[in-house]
């Protein structure tokens, strides 16, 4: 019969379907729409696929991709950058160590930063302290100026919370913030050894970048503040309530900050301790190494004189 009316049989099949909307479509479009604005459209297509899967829809990314596009739910992204460093300073810079790092749990390793934020008529600043580990804002402080007191109240916070033993690792850009003896006198005395990025590289403190970016793009270029208390409040809801706690974080195998600290917990071994995170250490070139074996009576290499 096809043939004979040069039609597909496809075509044919469509046609005998009633063109009313499909039930497990139109559940499928109401539960994205509640995902979205339950996240104020801070969520793109893939944490909202992920959101549905913890729900215990089996959905692909591609048709979640195109419902939001269809219904006009996608995120809004923006970029925008600017520079708040200032490493011209004669203060102490120090190693950097993050970089040699392998952070295994939480409260190892701390990084901080600063970004600015324009308001209608001022332009106000920001700072946080963050666990490398589980990327939870545990400390941050909003200020009208860019003294150092604005990183360190946020680094007071975050001891306050945290009470972090002896050995952190503090890492942060060689702005004069970080640098600045108070700065360094908190650090002293709480035990944390301080570490810094090279200058002018953003890639050593990418974990803080990539916060940054994230407060910018689903928070700050969101909303209109009208004063500094309204961006304070806003800051608090977004970082402390929801950051830390429902938002999704791709680099944590989409998780939130507390379920993967809760569900990554070092065991206590019989001594009382957790585990410690590991530190890379690099061999310069062209350094002659012992061998084994062989040892030079007139060489004052101590390794040498230990093999021997």
């Amino acid at each position: 019969m096809c043939q004979l009316a040069s039609v597909s049989r496809a075509g044919h099949y469509r046609r005998l379907v009633e063109a009313v909307p499909d039930e497990a479509e139109m559940a499928m479009r109401a539960v994205i729409q509640e995902v979205v604005l339950a996240h104020h459209r801070r969520y793109g297509y893939r944490r909202v696929t992920m959101d549905l899967h913890r729900r215990g829809m089996l959905v692909n990314h591609k048709r979640v991709l195109r419902i939001m596009r269809e219904d006009n739910l996608l995120a809004i992204r923006y970029r925008k950058y600017i520079v708040t460093t200032d490493s011209r300073h004669d203060c102490q810079v120090y190693l950097n160590l993050a970089a040699r790092m392998t952070v295994t749990g939480a409260d190892q390793l701390w990084v901080a930063d600063i970004t600015y934020i324009r308001l209608r008529v001022e332009f106000v600043f920001l700072a946080v302290v963050i666990d490398r580990f589980s990327r939870k804002a545990i400390g941050w402080a909003l200020d009208r100026t860019l003294a150092a007191r604005v990183a360190v109240t946020a680094l007071q916070q975050a001891i306050v919370r945290r009470q972090p033993p002896p050995g952190v690792v503090h890492h942060s850009d060689q702005g004069i913030q970080y640098a600045c003896d108070d700065y360094a006198a908190l650090l002293k005395a709480n035990g944390m050894v301080p570490s810094m990025s090279r200058p002018a590289n953003p890639y050593d403190n990418a974990a803080c970048e990539s916060f940054m970016k994230t407060l910018k793009q689903e928070e700050i270029y969101c909303n209109v503040y009208r004063d500094f208390e309204e961006l304070a409040a806003h800051l608090d809801e977004f970082i402390g309530t929801y950051y830390n706690r429902p938002r999704l974080h791709s680099a944590l195998g989409y998780r939130t900050p507390e379920e993967f600290e809760r569900d990554s917990a070092a065991p206590v071994t019989p001594g009382g301790t957790t585990g410690a995170a590991r530190m890379k250490f690099f061999t310069p070139k062209n350094t002659r190494m012992p061998v084994k074996g062989l040892h030079d009576p007139n060489s004052s290499n101590p390794l040498e004189a230990k093999r021997s």
